[in-house]
């Protein structure tokens, strides 16, 4: 038998390095898991760590999966900071997707380049729209957020279903269920020819400092931190639980709502289903391996991207399942949670009465 049992004064060093413990972990048991599927496995860590940044070209390609991982992410660090679970990012990003589409789809030749903004803007209210109806059933009916969330990700892809299978098909795209491909001047502008990476980059980062800046270094950002640490001490301060519900769930819907608009006005250029890439279910990981901190989301959401394409270079490569991916990302936010469980509490052994 056995207990767990809280440490005096949890290591501050382990806090902070948890993250990359769980990650030589992850790294050990994925060795093993390459040679029980019979693969050299330093042909698979390659294939993971290596491949992503072995070109200025792969740099680039790490730095467009990044993109949205680091957007969804940052809001959802202002919903886990304030106690608020949001675990519906997937399907705010999705129908951040269809409202972008809705506007790149009325453009034409002779639109102008502006166009882009209200695309953007699209996006951002679709994600803020389904994050409000989590925030206004949690607010008027006390229902849970996190199954709320969860549930309108399955509505979401029927929304994206319908539209790709109905009234936004491409006449003339042989039945694909597809939109046209959006018009040029629709494009999110690239940073530099010959890669994929765009604008959207600059607008992640920036959305770092924007986020430092209010969660340490605004009245705003404290009374968000304090609803989610303390409650009770929040409402003798006057902070009020119910804003701090509202402002946290917009504002990770309208990230994830950002993040989708990027993505279909970016590297894909059309709305398809295979929009759903699982990157707000990702980001969760992102957010809880770059420790909630905007800084460290940084280089979570690259670690993140890695796993992307690492899942998709061994599938091609070494003949695995693209479902890899999956399995290091669990074994990441596993070998991350386990780790963090250790460094707070103690195992105690004890005999069986």
């Amino acid at each position: 038998m056995f207990k767990l049992e809280s440490r005096p004064q949890p290591s501050k060093f382990w806090g902070f390095g948890s993250p990359i413990l769980a990650l030589l972990i992850t790294v050990l048991i994925g060795i093993a898991l390459f040679v029980a599927l019979g693969k050299d496995p330093v042909k698979g860590l390659q294939v993971f760590f290596w491949e992503p940044i072995k070109t200025p070209y792969a740099l680039g390609e790490l730095m467009v999966k990044a993109t949205p991982l680091l957007i969804i992410a940052l809001g959802l660090a202002v919903c886990f900071r304030s106690n608020v679970w949001n675990i519906g990012a997937e399907g705010q990003y999705l129908i951040g997707a269809v409202c972008a589409s809705g506007v790149a789809l009325m453009a034409d030749k002779g639109s102008s380049a502006w166009i882009v903004l209200p695309i953007l803007l699209a996006g951002v209210l679709g994600g803020m729209l389904w994050g409000g109806i989590a925030a206004l059933l949690r607010d008027k009916f006390n229902a849970s957020e996190i199954l709320v969330s969860l549930m309108l990700v399955y509505v979401a892809t029927m929304v994206l279903s319908y539209m790709v299978y109905g009234p936004w098909k491409d006449p003339m795209g042989y039945n694909f269920p597809q939109t046209k491909n959006f018009e040029a001047v629709t494009q999110i502008p690239r940073l530099w020819k010959g890669s994929r990476v765009s604008i959207g980059l600059l607008i992640a980062l920036a959305g770092v400092g924007v986020l430092w800046v209010f969660l340490f270094r605004t009245r705003a950002g404290f009374a968000q931190q304090v609803g989610g640490l303390a409650p009770a001490a929040a409402r003798y301060a006057g902070f009020s639980s119910r804003k701090a519900l509202w402002l946290a769930l917009l504002a990770s819907g309208g990230a994830a709502g950002l993040a989708g608009a990027l993505e279909v006005a970016g590297p894909i250029g059309q709305l398809t289903p295979y929009v759903p890439a699982g990157y707000g279910f990702a980001a969760i990981i992102v957010a809880y391996v770059g420790r909630l901190h905007p800084v460290g989301m940084v280089f979570s959401s690259v670690l993140m991207s890695m796993f992307y394409i690492g899942g998709e270079l061994a599938q091609s490569r070494l003949g695995l399942p693209k479902s890899l991916t999956g399995v290091f990302q669990g074994l990441l936010l596993f070998s991350l949670l386990a780790s963090d469980t250790l460094i707070a509490y103690r195992v105690r052994f004890r005999k069986a009465a």
